[in-house]
């Protein structure tokens, strides 16, 4: 299993990186519009993976649903394999060190983003960006939430039918006692993500990866 993405190259040598992964049934493509909002000086080099399974009803995904918080077991360590594998080789061919590179991600997307961030063994990013999404529990895969944690922003729709609001909460309150700096903000919205948070998230991303590297 491997993965393909979409690559957005810096304008010039890249300053750092952010990847982001998308949500169940969607592809490479849907999330790319945000990368010149949350980049707009194109100071990092950008890319956007494909979901290695087809699944109904349609589109990319990154595990077979096993419950809110419960991705299935077999899939989840497959797709998690292939990710880290990819991520650790584009990271790598741009000369980059993980202290530079922001992971985010919606829904199935954000859950990826959180363990490759914080799976055990993983280097830490400079940060985490999770959108309508949870901290997962998988047998076999622990998250590693020791000290010093990335700073990590969440991002939650209120009225989320997919993914109730208690879970961004949940990794709020779990990731705060931890000792993370998170980010948070609610938006009376449904699976959906909040364009006014994406300035936000831009300001917070420049700071966590600074101009001149």
């Amino acid at each position: 299993m491997s993965l393909t993405a979409r690559v957005r190259p810096a304008a010039a040598e890249p300053e750092g990186a952010l990847v982001l992964f998308h949500g169940r049934g969607a592809d490479e493509h849907d999330l790319f519009p945000l990368l010149d909002a949350l980049d707009p000086e194109r100071r990092l080099v950008v890319a956007t993976p494909r979901g290695p399974l087809a699944l109904p009803p349609g589109g990319a995904h990154w595990y077979v649903l096993g419950g809110i918080g419960t991705p299935e077991g077999t899939t989840f360590h497959a797709s998690y394999a292939a990710a880290s594998h990819w991520l650790d080789g584009f990271v790598a061919e741009h000369e980059l060190g993980f202290e530079g590179v922001v992971l985010g991600g919606f829904s199935q997307g954000g859950v990826m983003a959180y363990s490759l961030a914080l799976g055990q063994g993983r280097p830490r990013p400079a940060g985490i960006i999770a959108l309508s999404s949870f901290l997962p529990i998988v047998a076999g895969f622990e998250l590693d939430l020791s000290p010093p944690l990335p700073p990590v922003a969440i991002g939650h729709g209120t009225l989320d039918p997919v993914i109730e609001v208690e879970w961004g909460r949940r990794a709020r309150a779990t990731l705060e006692e931890a000792g993370a700096e998170v980010l948070y903000r609610e938006t009376p919205m449904f699976h959906q993500i909040d364009p006014d948070f994406i300035p936000v998230l831009s300001a917070w991303i420049e700071q966590l990866v600074p101009p001149g590297g």
